[in-house]
């Protein structure tokens, strides 16, 4: 089982990435199912209904979200009916949306959770010990359960890996829009990665136009901040291979695709 994980989609620009390689990924790596973190798809912040279509239009089987999942008014309009969609999983009770999903391939059931770290973002219900009842429910059905970590603190981020190794298949870290190097395989089993970076603009500070962040941290001054559509862009991911029967997860490996870094399918 090979699972195609897209790092935090940022705008137009991201969408557009998506849109351009997820084909040649899928020709290149053959994955069964493909995650697509898209709390930046809208203009940098939120997700739309049709945004959303989109993503499994284009060949994505699950969305996950993070701490800017209501920055869209319509969200609350269509979560609730959006099947493949999760948001974090300790958001507090009642909230809308949920945290979890099943995808069934084949006879096969993935799992896939979402949570939200606490440090350094808004004080949520605590992640650990969500994702304790998470896996509990999950591993009635299925062995296979993929984690997106959307959380600030590479320590939080780290800290997760370590409680869930070897009771999730793999955990990837959304939200600092910046690739992490330290891919590998927990000791008992669980794929890992501090954070799997961000589909969108290259030429940028964390997708913004660099020009307004450069002022802000130059003046201090409130500065508002957009998505840059001038520059070149990036698609950053992982795919990951899991052993269907134990959940068990063999490899991992980053994507990077850039001027830089080109893509060679």
């Amino acid at each position: 089982m090979k699972i195609l994980f897209i790092g935090d989609v940022v705008g137009s620009p991201g969408r557009d990435m998506v849109q351009e390689y997820l084909p040649k990924l899928k020709e290149k790596y053959r994955p069964h199912m493909i995650i697509v973190n898209g709390e930046n798809a809208a203009s940098g912040k939120g997700i739309t209904e049709k945004i959303y279509k989109q993503f499994l239009e284009w060949g994505a089987q699950v969305i996950t979200m993070g701490n800017h999942t209501w920055d869209k008014k319509d969200i609350f309009a269509f979560i609730d009916d959006a099947r493949y969609m999760i948001r974090p999983a300790n958001f507090p009770e009642g909230t809308p949306g949920k945290g979890i999903v099943y995808y069934h391939l084949n006879g096969i059931k993935v799992a896939v959770l979402n949570l939200q770290g606490r440090t350094f973002l808004p004080a949520l219900d605590d992640p650990f010990r969500k994702v304790d009842q998470l896996i509990a429910e999950a591993k009635q059905q299925t062995n296979l359960i993929f984690l997106d970590f959307h959380a600030e603190a590479t320590s939080e981020k780290q800290a997760m890996g370590w409680y869930v190794d070897g009771r999730v298949s793999a955990i990837v870290g959304t939200h600092t829009h910046t690739q992490t190097a330290d891919e590998r395989i927990l000791p008992q089993g669980t794929a890992y990665i501090t954070d799997a970076g961000m589909t969108g603009p290259y030429d940028a500070i964390l997708g913004t136009d660099k020009e307004a962040v450069l002022k802000k941290f130059l003046t201090s001054l409130p500065i508002r901040f957009e998505v840059d559509k001038k520059g070149r862009t990036q698609l950053n991911g992982v795919i990951t291979t899991i052993d269907e029967k134990t959940g068990q997860a063999s490899r991992v490996e980053r994507i990077l695709i850039n001027d830089d870094h080109p893509f060679f399918g």
